[in-house]
């Protein structure tokens, strides 16, 4: 008989307290039913679901994106990257042919194999590495798992600040908006970028950067 720890570790799945609680799944552990890739209305075939996890396989595939936008969240996941790999989670993704990709307006949430790939010496003061606000805020804490494991990731949007926790631990938070995050824009490579974190409200999308890399236990609680 399963008992309610047992049953609250189930994967892809929402304990009768969280669904009490506003949250919604992602992602089913099955399929990629609510999720398609940027700017189409279709999902490329080297995402795959395996062993109940969203899998890029290979590169080539285009970021994937919901289906529905969110402006205030609380969002969980959990990723795990190939050695030297590198992806991505990013927010307020606004979708528009003019904007070529997710990340010219969607802040991005690094996802990366700080060991093995360059980005985690690249940048300024490690805002590359895992759980960074990638190229503008560093981690303030080590709290990353190496490649190969699952870490827990959670971003909370809320009243124009945002939090990032790595693992249970807080690493990072700023501004949305306001004087103090137009001077993180000047001061990294978005400066000028006509689009770039300037919408309250848009898609959550997983970053193709090339590498394998897989996510699960996708829930967001909208605030």
């Amino acid at each position: 008989m399963t008992n309610p720890e047992q049953a609250a570790a189930k994967d892809n799945e929402l304990t009768a307290a969280e669904k009490k609680a506003g949250w919604k799944l992602l992602f089913d552990g099955k399929s990629l039913q609510g999720w398609r890739n940027y700017l189409k209305q279709d999902v490329s075939p080297k995402w795959k679901v395996q062993e109940g996890a969203i899998v890029l396989t290979e590169g080539g595939a285009g970021d994937l994106v919901t289906a529905e936008e969110y402006g205030d969240f609380e969002l969980e996941l959990e990723w795990k990257i190939a050695e030297g790999g590198n992806s991505g989670i990013m927010y307020h993704v606004h979708e528009d042919p003019k904007f070529k990709a997710t990340y010219a307006t969607g802040p991005e949430v690094q996802v990366l194999d700080d060991e093995r790939h360059p980005d985690a010496k690249q940048g300024k003061n490690g805002n590359r590495v895992a759980g960074s606000l990638y190229d503008m805020l560093p981690p303030t804490k080590k709290a990353t798992k190496p490649a190969g494991q699952w870490n827990k990731v959670k971003i909370v949007i809320k009243d124009g600040k945002a939090e990032h926790y790595m693992n249970g631990t807080k690493v990072v938070e700023y501004p949305t908006k306001g004087a103090a995050w137009e001077k993180m824009v000047e001061d990294s490579k978005f400066k000028g970028w006509e689009g770039f974190g300037k919408y309250d409200k848009g898609h959550i999308a997983l970053q193709d950067h090339g590498d394998k890399v897989m996510y699960k236990n996708i829930k967001i609680r909208p605030l």
